[in-house]
């Protein structure tokens, strides 16, 4: 059995480990260090859960659009680099997934949205706290992040 995690590595981004069996998640907000994914928080416990059951994880394969800083842009591109560094470090199997590819699957017949996943989450998860603590709205990061792992649980060939 393995359990996938979805990562939206933006600096609003969120993760989510999904334990498709079960049905069960764990997720939440994307830790920050000056600006970036802090990767070694991130990673804990990730190499624990990937040597008892198995764990794929599903990045969001995402780029610059226009209109965007430089910085921004730079961080952005650091974030990403360093989950796909930290993949390879810890031995652990990952899947680049476009945006376009998983909402295509996981938000067929939405306008494939932030709300959408939102409410793709709320309907198919129930349970999964979406409003972290002193917020008042649901957190499109943990969303995306959810949806991610969905569609790596669902749509992506078995790692073997």
């Amino acid at each position: 059995m393995t359990w996938y995690m979805g990562i939206d590595p933006g600096k609003h981004g969120g993760w989510a480990v999904l334990n498709p069996t079960k049905r069960e998640v764990k997720s939440g907000i994307a830790p920050l260090s000056g600006g970036i994914v802090d990767c070694r928080a991130l990673s804990a416990g990730l190499i624990d859960i990937h040597a008892q059951v198995g764990l794929h994880l599903v990045i969001e394969q995402v780029g610059a659009f226009p209109g965007q800083g430089v910085c921004s842009v730079f961080d952005f591109g650091r974030s990403y680099g360093q989950l796909i560094g930290m993949c390879q470090a810890l031995g652990l199997p990952y899947s680049l997934v476009r945006p376009q590819a998983w909402k295509g699957k996981v938000l067929a017949g939405t306008q494939k949205d932030k709300d959408a996943a939102i409410a793709f989450c709320m309907r198919e998860y129930p349970s999964v706290r979406l409003i972290p603590e002193r917020c008042r709205v649901p957190h499109d990061g943990i969303a995306d992040a959810l949806c991610l792992a969905h569609y790596g649980a669902h749509f992506l060939a078995a790692p073997k």
